[in-house]
């Protein structure tokens, strides 16, 4: 901005001297102003060199802080004859002084500036004293304007790079954010395999312990009781395909959140379509809009239907489940409900899922609840706030 208010400034006081000199012989008596003129035509070309000499920091040598001086001292001889625009040019000296020298150098410049015009006033013989002494607290109220202007910009530039800095730390504050939680995610996820690991080995370990023990004694009474023989295979039988619709659950509780590409309402529903069964009728209510919770709170969402259908299927014996889902801007309530045989109230404190479930509310200040009764029902209500 200064280099192009002083090279504009420069231009206007060149063409004001160059007419000046044009007119010198006119102004031949007159020796003040034709010296005034003079000085003026020797100052612009000193100053237009000394303007890319110009520090603009205060921590420069002493040396090139001499390249200030000197701009002034042409600045203020360009005034004599170059008229209002080499004014303009000495408010750019007063401002770099600002800049360089600081506060204190910048008002001692003004004044200089300002006495500069009261004497060229003076040596003027066509102005009174009235007028000089107007014209030099003129000039001084200008430099101090300039004054404020520049200590404006320089506080301005001095926000702009701190809020520069607090940008790029809170990139770097976010950017680890981001490290942390994706880890945090991560150790979640290998936690809950790790607890789906342990549940399926005791399951499943459990069916296969039993068929081999049948099997085992149906050879053992093929000759002697085939009948009862025929009875073990029988029950193998029926543990193999309960092992195997376990198993189907725990593959079921092991896909990701975002099945197919989906989310929010329509990833529960195929969730609880996949737990479909011959022997169980699942229903699913949806109200409300989905708020659009983060990843955090949305798997939260899908490991409680996960978890409350596995736990229906697995013990509750039932013949209907109804599961519904209530969207609220302020948070998400999913209600599983059952016909089965209920729970004590041991099973239902004490489980590893629920009390896993309830770990992970709490994490997002959410609550889970449960409301049972042996043979009259389960009902698992989880509230997930937005």
């Amino acid at each position: 901005m200064f280099k192009i208010f002083f090279w504009g400034s420069a231009l206007v006081s060149a063409l004001v001297v160059g007419i000046n000199l044009l007119a010198l012989d006119r102004v031949a008596e007159d020796g003040p102003m034709r010296a005034f003129f003079v000085l003026s035509a020797v100052a612009l070309p000193l100053t237009c060199l000394l303007w890319p000499l110009l520090p603009w920091q205060a921590s420069v040598s002493p040396l090139r802080k001499t390249a200030t001086v000197v701009f002034l001292a042409s600045s203020l001889l360009l005034i004599s004859g170059g008229g209002v625009a080499a004014l303009l040019v000495v408010s750019v000296a007063v401002g770099n002084a600002l800049v360089v020298y600081g506060l204190r150098g910048g008002i001692a410049f003004a004044a200089i500036t300002g006495l500069f015009y009261l004497v060229l006033g003076l040596l003027n013989p066509g102005q009174s004293l009235v007028a000089s002494i107007v014209s030099g607290a003129v000039v001084l109220l200008l430099c101090l304007i300039i004054l404020v202007v520049v200590v404006a910009m320089i506080e301005a530039n001095r926000r702009s790079e701190e809020t520069a800095a607090l940008l790029a730390e809170l990139e770097e504050a976010h950017a680890e954010l981001r490290g942390y939680a994706d880890r945090a995610r991560e150790l979640a996820i290998a936690e809950e395999r790790a607890r789906l690991a342990r549940d399926m080995h005791d399951s499943v370990g459990h069916y296969l312990t039993v068929i081999n023990l049948g099997l085992s004694n149906a050879r053992r009474y093929r000759d002697r009781d085939p009948q009862e023989a025929w009875n073990e295979v029988h029950q193998a039988q029926d543990l193999t395909r309960e092992a195997l619709a376990d198993s189907r659950r725990w593959v079921r509780a092991l896909r990701p959140l975002r099945m197919d590409g989906k989310r929010g309402v329509e990833a529960l529903a195929t969730l609880v379509e996949s737990f479909g069964g011959a022997d169980t009728t699942l229903t699913f209510t949806a109200r409300g809009d989905w708020p659009g919770l983060d990843d955090d709170r949305e798997l939260l969402c899908f490991r409680a239907v996960q978890e409350g259908l596995t736990n229906v299927l697995r013990h509750a014996k039932a013949a209907n489940v109804e599961v519904t889902l209530d969207c609220a801007p302020e948070q998400v309530t999913i209600v599983i409900s059952d016909d089965g045989r209920g729970a004590d109230r041991a099973a239902r404190s004490d489980g590893a899922g629920l009390s896993g479930l309830r770990e992970r509310a709490e994490a997002v200040d959410g609550t889970v609840e449960t409301c049972t009764d042996p043979g009259e029902g389960f009902t698992l209500r989880v509230t997930v706030p937005a």
